[in-house]
């Protein structure tokens, strides 16, 4: 998908971009607690149906397709794409936009296609971090630990996996996540150089 809209306003961002597995979230929920870091984090919309006790604006923006497609077609993506058939994923740019007038840094959680095309949209004003498993044998070990997959979707989810590490090199900073605290720690000292630059 090509580049999307720049979010009106002025600010930076910070991309998170992982396979499925490899800690991306755990390390973003950890950086977001850092108390002296004004970050907010991005609620990307998804035409995805509402799971659980899941809110509408918490976890994510729940979109009908018809509704994502009348956004897309009006531009008021900053990034968006089709994950799997039928199942979309994006980010808004009144989310980016209310962030900003808040003062806030916004972290994205993102895909790997989602994390490059962020990267594109606001180029040096963002830093863009691929989080990487130790190897393929302990995310298929973490795919499956979950117990939250079939084993249809854990397969897919590899495969996908092995072309989206293809794609580490595209992004700012390589982060393996093989000991959880020292990746978290990582994170946020590269973070914090970012921000002082």
């Amino acid at each position: 998908m090509p580049a999307g809209t720049l979010p009106k306003g002025q600010g930076r961002a910070i991309i998170f971009s992982a396979p499925s597995g490899a800690g991306k979230t755990t390390m973003v929920k950890s950086l977001m607690e850092s108390a002296n870091l004004s970050l907010g984090f991005s609620i990307s919309a998804t035409t995805r149906p509402i799971r659980g006790d899941e809110v509408d604006g918490a976890a994510y923006y729940y979109l009908s397709q018809e509704e994502f497609d009348r956004k897309v077609a009006n531009n008021e993506f900053v990034e968006w794409e089709e994950v799997y058939p039928g199942l979309c994923y994006g980010t808004l740019c009144r989310e980016v936009e209310r962030l900003w007038a808040k003062g806030k840094t916004p972290v994205f959680d993102v895909d790997v296609i989602g994390g490059k095309t962020l990267k594109k949209v606001f180029g040096d004003a963002s830093l863009s971090i691929f989080v990487m498993p130790p190897s393929m044998e302990v995310l298929e070990q973490r795919l499956r630990g979950r117990g939250t997959e079939n084993e249809k979707n854990v397969v897919r989810r590899l495969a996908k996996a092995g072309k989206e590490l293809l794609e580490a090199d595209n992004f700012d900073v390589k982060i393996i996540n093989n000991d959880l605290e020292i990746a978290k720690a990582e994170t946020e000292r590269v973070v914090i150089e970012f921000l002082n630059k």
